[in-house]
């Protein structure tokens, strides 16, 4: 027991990032003594509980409860503009929803097997990562049609999506695979739609092509690729706009992006790069975007008429609190809301 509370507790620490000096002060003991607390030498008395307790923001049987699934080590890409502390903090919180997460899908018998429909293909160029985008489309039955929501999508195919707060502006998304079988993309929860859609499809490339052998930028530019023809493909565009334009309206742009979800400014970059508008006219486009602030405002406000919400996990707890495979108590817990939120919830 002792073991495991301590684990608890040095777990909830690097999730909220606070150094062991800082939740001595908090809780008024030593530095030392939370050592021994997550070394498992010592016990925490009851009110020193109910204070790490409301520390952590976490209920009081938590310190006690044995994870229920074993969560091997959690590994991301290098991201030069996030630090060590917040990556630390990342883990932790990533390693509390998906053992929860877990645990409600082999409670409600869920099957979770995952199968990358991409892992013998090439993809070291342009081109074969657009065949692997048609061929993940067909192993999907996707078809050639916009996606409305690539969270379900994700979600149906066994990924999990977990969203979470970041203050810092420097994080996106990041993707892994845990213990081998478990494939994770984690997106900051406040983002504008386009861009969190281009971004859970970025982190599926990285999820799903076999770019081990190259350098982080080759495997940047490849998943951005991957992800811009998933949102709209090179068939797709042509058809929408045509073999070559010299002007394209404001209004024809903002259809498209409409339709497809993808942000202005990325469907004119793919123009450039389906040859349909001139690189001299991308450049000017984005050339006035940096300087006519009112065409700058109108791109900024234009935005997809769409949802990207992960519900799965929480429509899990609740199908295992109706159907009495949980208590109430351990799903309000799940769901981090009061019980009495959770019963009105239900009924």
């Amino acid at each position: 027991m002792e073991a495991i509370i301590g684990q608890r507790i040095r777990n909830s620490r690097v999730h909220k990032g606070f150094s062991m000096q800082e939740v001595a002060d908090n809780i008024g003991v030593s530095k030392q003594m939370i050592n021994k607390y997550e070394q498992g030498k010592s016990m925490p008395s009851s009110e020193k509980l109910i204070a790490l307790s409301k520390l952590f923001q976490q209920k009081v049987d938590y310190f006690f409860r044995k994870p229920e699934v074993a969560i091997g080590e959690i590994n991301f890409r290098k991201k030069s503009k996030f630090g060590a502390k917040k990556i630390s903090a990342l883990k932790e919180e990533i390693r509390i929803q998906i053992e929860n997460y877990l645990f409600v899908e082999t409670i409600c018998n869920v099957d979770n097997f995952f199968e990358n429909p991409l892992q013998t293909i090439a993809a070291s160029n342009e081109n074969e990562v657009k065949k692997a985008v048609k061929q993940l489309r067909a192993h999907w039955n996707i078809g050639q049609d916009a996606i409305h929501n690539i969270i379900d999508l994700l979600e149906d195919h066994h990924i999990k999506v977990l969203e979470v707060d970041d203050e810092t502006g420097h994080f996106d998304g990041l993707a892994t695979i845990i213990d081998s079988k478990y494939p994770i993309i984690v997106i900051a929860k406040a983002m504008p739609i386009e861009r969190k859609r281009f971004t859970l499809l970025h982190e599926l490339g990285h999820l799903l092509l076999p770019l081990e052998s190259f350098e982080e930028k080759d495997q940047e530019k490849l998943c951005n690729i991957f992800a811009s023809e998933i949102l709209l493909s090179e068939e797709n565009i042509i058809t929408e706009f045509g073999s070559y334009r010299s002007r394209i309206s404001l209004e024809e742009l903002k259809n498209i992006q409409e339709k497809y979800g993808i942000s202005i400014s990325a469907i004119i970059y793919k123009l450039g790069q389906t040859k349909i508008m001139s690189q001299d006219r991308v450049k000017k486009f984005y050339q006035r975007l940096n300087f006519e602030l009112g065409l700058k405002e109108e791109v900024e406000l234009s935005r997809y008429d769409g949802m990207e919400h992960s519900s799965r996990y929480e429509n899990l707890v609740y199908r295992a609190a109706s159907e009495e495979l949980i208590s109430l108590s351990k799903a309000s817990s799940l769901l981090k809301i009061s019980l009495d939120q959770l019963t009105a919830n239900i009924r």
